[in-house]
């Protein structure tokens, strides 16, 4: 079973070995391997981001963060990132925090929620978040560079809360 919560300091050293691993796979995330641990902590962990992590059996599976897409007049929208090891993809954990990120900006009062960066050949989740409500509102021509692909669509999905 899934258990996801808040996370803590404790948990980064975890979060950060996931960040590396997601990033150096080179096919779902915007970061690459070049990212510096206090950047990513400055995107995933610290304010004004709330990071979350998702454990089965007291292992971490995933990871993901909430918080303003936008400063001043585009606070009232949320922002997420998500990832998942490897080898519990596949197994609903996406889902399972799509769903629980939803509650949470709905809990903070946000308005709406927008991805700004989804990978269009990362199938797998542009179906979960559709199933969770989310639209693609646009798509960047080959704004990223895959690992194996070459260059690829990203698409901007968003939903209102």
């Amino acid at each position: 079973m899934i258990t996801i919560r808040e996370a803590t300091e404790d948990d980064w050293p975890a979060v950060w070995a996931m960040f590396r691993d997601v990033a150096a796979t080179g096919d779902v995330f915007a970061y690459d391997e070049s990212t510096t641990e206090d950047d990513a902590r400055k995107l995933w962990f610290d304010p004004p981001a709330i990071c979350f992590v998702a454990e089965v059996s007291g292992r971490l599976i995933g990871s993901y963060f909430v918080r303003p897409n936008q400063p001043g007049r585009g606070s009232h929208v949320a922002n997420g990132g998500y990832m998942v090891i490897p080898e519990a993809r596949g197994q609903g954990t996406a889902s399972a925090m799509c769903e629980h990120s939803i509650a949470t900006a709905c809990r903070l009062g946000f308005a709406a929620m927008q991805f700004n960066f989804v990978v269009a050949s990362n199938a797998a989740a542009v179906r979960v978040w559709e199933r969770h409500g989310f639209a693609v509102v646009g798509r960047l021509p080959s704004a990223f560079r895959h690992k194996e692909l070459g260059f690829v669509d990203a698409l901007v999905m968003f939903r209102a809360l």
